[in-house]
């Protein structure tokens, strides 16, 4: 049996987020300059609202039967990690492109909250680049080691991405949750030092400065249903799960209207869908989310951007 391929629709296809119909009702989910300020500075934004507990429901009720071995849909995934757990509670799991896939996680893009949002940080029209769900079960390891994203999106060009991670269980340090590096958004695109295993490995690549700073680290704290969102060089990483219960997100990866493929440094695209060199990174697989001229008309120029 197989499934629809919601990459063919770029506007929502249920009614699980309503949308703004006027410029003036996208305000209310408008950063203030202090937040844009914030993420200037530390490079990361955190504690945004973006889903309903209802909405955090829907989510994590597909994500059940998405992150099956058997599910029809999975032929549709850029990248599907999984240990083969039928137990929902025990699957550890990591895939990309779920989008493609199930209704609410297709719908998520069209997030009025993540929309505005990645709009204002960006300061340009906004696509989607691409998702990623993360589920770390109860007890388990499953780190992320420490890194910057763009270090494994150089084969898009010129930089301007912006990742969006949403709890959809409250992320806390003993189950895993994110830790940032203030600042260090600033420090440059740095070796790549892998993404499994050794958590300190970075250490090796990090001078007696940007060390003092990684000691400071801090954990990116939410509750289910908020966001944050990071710069592509900020250095971040998440530790195992140690506590009872799952942690579970979704992370947006967006990038700003008018970047282009650099296909030539992307060794092993897998089932990703690359754009020959040099074309814009637009098209079926990397919908327009958010033009300002068209949600915001005249208002766009109160609405405050990064």
């Amino acid at each position: 049996m197989s499934i629809a391929d919601l990459s063919h629709e770029h506007r929502p296809v249920g009614g699980l987020f309503d949308q703004p119909t006027t410029p003036e009702a996208w305000l209310q989910f408008a950063l203030s300059p202090d937040q844009i300020d914030t993420f200037n500075s530390d490079g990361y934004l955190s504690g945004i609202r973006i889903l309903t507990d209802h909405q955090v429901d829907a989510l994590n009720e597909e994500l059940a039967e998405i992150a099956q071995p058997d599910h029809p849909g999975n032929d549709l995934y850029y990248e599907f990690h999984s240990n083969e757990a039928v137990d929902p509670s025990k699957v550890l799991f990591h895939a990309l492109g779920a989008w493609r896939i199930g209704r609410a996680f297709h719908d998520i893009l069209w997030a009025p909250a993540f929309r505005m949002a990645a709009y204002q940080l960006l300061g340009r029209p906004m696509r989607m680049f691409h998702d990623q769900l993360f589920c770390k079960p109860a007890g388990h390891g499953g780190v992320v080691a420490w890194h910057q994203d763009y270090s494994y999106w150089t084969w898009t060009r010129p930089m301007a991405h912006l990742s969006c991670w949403i709890g959809l269980d409250d992320a806390t340090p003993e189950n895993g949750c994110l830790y940032f590096v203030p600042g260090s958004h600033r420090w440059g695109q740095l070796p790549i030092t892998g993404l499994t295993g050794d958590m300190e490995a970075v250490r090796s690549v990090l001078s007696d400065q940007q060390q003092a700073c990684f000691d400071r680290r801090v954990a990116n704290v939410l509750n289910r249903g908020e966001a944050s969102f990071h710069h592509p060089l900020m250095m971040h990483g998440s530790y195992e799960n140690r506590s009872d219960r799952p942690r579970r997100a979704i992370v947006l990866n967006a990038l700003a209207d008018g970047v282009r493929s650099n296909a030539r440094a992307f060794e092993d695209p897998k089932g990703f869908p690359v754009p020959p060199q040099d074309e814009p990174m637009a098209g079926r697989f990397y919908p327009l989310l958010f033009d300002p001229e068209r949600e915001l008309g005249d208002l766009a120029a109160e609405v405050p951007t990064a």
